[in-house]
Formats: C-alpha cells, sequence, structure tokens
C-alpha cells in the first residue's frame, strides 16, 4: 500500500494517464468549467438569440443574418458608437497622462508620504462605479449639488454639468478620477523594473530630470502605455453604468441610445426585443475588436520608422 503513490506516478508501457499526467488537467478544471458556465455558455445563448427575432404574432422567429444586417445601418446605435469617440478623444489622453505623471513623480521619490499618495489615487478604483457615479450625480446635482449652493451662495448663476454640451465632459471626469489610479499602478511597476544604473548612468552624463523621463523612461514604458491604451479603448467602447446612473438626473441629454450598451439594455428591458439586443452587443463587440486591433497594427507599422 506504501508504494501506491509512486506507483500511480510511475509511466506505464500502456501509455495511459498517470496520475502526473493528470495533475495540469486537475489543477485546470475549475478554471475551465467556471469560464465554460459564465463566459462560452452565455455567448453562445447571447448568439443564438440573436439569430431570432420575438414578435406580436408567431412568437420567436428564425432572422438569420437579418438583425445584424439592420445593426450596421441603425443610427441610434452608431450614434452611441460616435458619442464614445469623442468620449474617448476627450477622457483617455488626460486619464493617461495624469497616470504617467504621478507614477513618475512617484518613482522620483520627490513626494511625502508616497504610500497615502499612491492609496489617494488608487482607492477610487477601489469604490464601485455605480457608488462613485452617484456620489458624483450628488455633486453635479442642478438643485441640491454643492456647486450649486456655493453659487447661490455668491449670486452666481449655478454650473450646468449635465447640459447636452457639458455632459461628455462631466461623464469623462468621472470616469477619469475613478481609472487614473489603477492606470498609476501599471505605470508605476513598470518604472520600478527599470534598472536603476540607467538614472545613475543619465545622472553623469548630465541628463536633467526632465530629459532622463522622456529619452529613457518613456521608451522603456512603451509597451505598459500600449497596453492601458487598449484597456482604454476597450473600457470607452463599453461604457455603461455612469450614463445609465446619470439619465434620472439628465433625461433629456442621456437618452436611451446615448452608448451602445444602454441602447443593447433598453431594447431589451423596454422593447422586449432579445434578439436585435443580442444581435448590437455582438456588433459592439466586433467593433471593440476592431479599433483595438487597428490601433495595435497602426502602432507596429510606425515603431520600425521611429
Amino acid at each position: 500500500m506504501s508504494n501506491w503513490p509512486a506507483a500511480a506516478m510511475r509511466p506505464t508501457r500502456s501509455g495511459g494517464f498517470t496520475l502526473r499526467k493528470l495533475t495540469p488537467y486537475l489543477f485546470l478544471a475549475p478554471f475551465v468549467l467556471l469560464f465554460i458556465a459564465f463566459i462560452v455558455a452565455p455567448l453562445v445563448y447571447a448568439f443564438y438569440m440573436s439569430l431570432y427575432r420575438d414578435t406580436l404574432v408567431g412568437g420567436r422567429q428564425f432572422a438569420g443574418a437579418a438583425s445584424y444586417i439592420k445593426v450596421t445601418g441603425d443610427a441610434k446605435f452608431w450614434g452611441g458608437v460616435w458619442n464614445l469617440v469623442l468620449f474617448g478623444i476627450v477622457q483617455v489622453p488626460i486619464m493617461l497622462g495624469l497616470a504617467l505623471l504621478f507614477a513618475i513623480v512617484l518613482d522620483r521619490g520627490q513626494v511625502y508620504g508616497k504610500g497615502v499618495f499612491r492609496l489617494g489615487f488608487f482607492l477610487p478604483y477601489a469604490v464601485p462605479s455605480v457608488i462613485a457615479t452617484i456620489i458624483w450625480g450628488y455633486l453635479y446635482g442642478p438643485n441640491f449639488g454643492p456647486f450649486t449652493q456655493m453659487a447661490k451662495a455668491f449670486n452666481l448663476p449655478p454650473p450646468d454639468f449635465l447640459s447636452p454640451g457639458v455632459m461628455i465632459f462631466s461623464l469623462a471626469n468621472m470616469v477619469t478620477w475613478e481609472y487614473v489610479g489603477y492606470n498609476m499602478v501599471i505605470y508605476y511597476a513598470a518604472l520600478k523594473a527599470i534598472p536603476s544604473d540607467l538614472a545613475e548612468a543619465a545622472r553623469i552624463d548630465g541628463a536633467s530630470p526632465w530629459q532622463f523621463a522622456r529619452l529613457i523612461q518613456l521608451p522603456l514604458l512603451w509597451p505598459a502605455i500600449l497596453l492601458t491604451i487598449i484597456f482604454s479603448i476597450n473600457g470607452t467602447l463599453q461604457l455603461f453604468n455612469e450614463p445609465y446612473l446619470m439619465r434620472s438626473l439628465a433625461s433629456n441629454t442621456i437618452n436611451s441610445s446615448y452608448t451602445p450598451n444602454l441602447y443593447a439594455y433598453s431594447l431589451a428591458t423596454q422593447n422586449q426585443q432579445y434578439g436585435y439586443a443580442a444581435a448590437v452587443s455582438f456588433v459592439l463587440g466586433i467593433v471593440i475588436a476592431g479599433a483595438s486591433y487597428i490601433f495595435t497594427l497602426i502602432v507596429n507599422r510606425r515603431r520600425p520608422e521611429q
């Protein structure tokens, strides 16, 4: 009996699976099962739903690719995509620029209480986006917000953060402070991976801190910057929580198709068009994958020229 484990782990002449050969699969099994249950199965079912349409007469009917063809010409869907393109142009550079600045300042050790500073900027990421949006909704409130009350105290016109021309900047501000700390940590970790010998050599050669950051740190940080840009593109095109919750305060500005995800949600919950909502979601996924791929392709083609 005492020799059984060794015998079980010894290769057999028949070539059958031994305990040693099974061990990696046993470790992978929980992840694979959960991945199939919560990712693969819902995607397969959603794709199945996208091939059908629900009608008042006749119930569910097979539609094939009709829903996908309809999405390609849906002005509401592409209007939501365009809103997010404008949102990303405003928000992503500011967020990543601030994250990079904070990471470089932390790396140089010129800040007292670095732990408190790092925690202060990372903490908003730990707060659920729903809670953060509710807090920002209170701050932006046109009737009860502190900015409005402060303006009234000085007999000034209250700011309207929820107007159509300002709403995109208000949302960008919310998302920026939610994720600037997350990106800062990525950059800070990448900076810590840079050998200290490079900093010493640059100092001996007379390089200024700005020259060291621009000519040495930024090129070495490029893989991390590229990663955060791709993450930001994906996150921007999937924006949902913030406009959905702010809609109750700015119903005249944020409509049911303000973002593609909000449009798909409204189609499913308000119009019961589950098949078309699934098709909208899949087309959005294709747009996200295409945008990320095109960006990566452009960057890789330009790098040899540099």
